[in-house]
Parts: structure tokens; C-alpha cells; sequence
């Protein structure tokens, strides 16, 4: 991914944290991280980016 998409996906995701509000950010939050997950499909991916994060 360019420097531009990442500030586009930066973006999308302060717009939809902002429009889910404080209290159910950690909950989308969550939700994305495990529907991103199941598209990459790499156990070991995932975990080294949770662990990064």
C-alpha cells in the first residue's frame, strides 16, 4: 500500500471511530481487527501485527 492509501485507510477509520463514538470504539475496533484477520489468513501475521500495534 502507497503513503496515499494508508492516509486514506487512516482516514475511513478516524471518520467511522468518530461516527461509532467513545463508548463502542473498542468494540469496532475489535471487530475490524478480526474481520481484517480472517482476510489475511496468516496466524502468525496477525499476532506479530497485534503484538507491533
Amino acid at each position: 500500500m502507497s503513503p496515499e492509501d494508508l492516509e486514506i485507510v487512516y482516514e475511513a477509520l478516524a471518520r467511522k471511530l468518530d461516527a461509532v463514538g467513545e463508548e463502542k470504539s473498542a468494540l469496532f475496533l475489535a471487530k475490524l481487527v478480526l474481520l481484517l484477520s480472517q482476510k489475511n489468513g496468516d496466524l502468525a501475521e496477525v499476532t506479530a501485527c497485534i503484538d507491533a500495534a
